[in-house]
């Protein structure tokens, strides 16, 4: 039952405006053309913000830095009795959500789902956000240039997050 509403909740809904449009005597063909029209000036708004956070993520990554950064933090998870497998995962979580599925998809391959890491893993992949996207996509189309702020706000969530994730893990598993 629940998979056949699962099928059925996008065509119902696209029905619904559709029915709503015929309801309210609207053109919906001109109107979807016209909102087809607008959404190529804000594609081309959105893309060279994009490709600068693209750049920017192989740039850190091909460079070496991310497996620096790695390797010092490693002691530190190991001194808090952590599994170092989530260590890569905790450092890209606010740069690339899908760096981190794929890793995220490796510790349960690798762990299982039901052991200690790939819950955790999980919790980290729940409980944080890929913070530099959400700027440089979402400031980036509206044209906010200081994001100083936000940016420490949202890695200092995404810090919480992690920590969060490791007591969470602590009290309950």
């Amino acid at each position: 039952m629940i998979q056949v509403l699962s099928n059925c909740v996008i065509p119902l809904m696209v029905l619904f405006v559709v029915g709503y449009g015929i309801y309210k005597k609207v053109d919906i063909y001109d109107v979807f053309v016209d909102g087809s029209k607008e959404s190529f000036g804000m594609i081309l708004s959105l893309f060279p913000c994009l490709l600068g956070m693209i750049l920017g993520i192989n740039i850190f990554v091909q460079s070496g830095l991310l497996t620096t950064i790695i390797d010092w933090i490693k002691p530190f998870f190991n001194f808090l009795n952590l599994p170092s497998e989530i260590v890569p995962m905790a450092i890209l979580r606010p740069i690339s959500g899908s760096s981190t599925l794929a890793l995220l998809n490796n510790v349960l391959m690798n762990y299982g789902p039901d052991s200690f890491i790939g819950r955790l893993a999980s919790i980290i992949q729940g409980s944080t956000d890929t913070t530099f996207y959400i700027i440089t996509l979402y400031f980036g189309s509206i044209g906010i240039k200081k994001i100083k702020h936000a940016l420490w706000a949202g890695l200092f969530a995404d810090l919480i997050g992690i920590i969060a994730s490791v007591v969470v893990m602590n009290i309950f598993f």
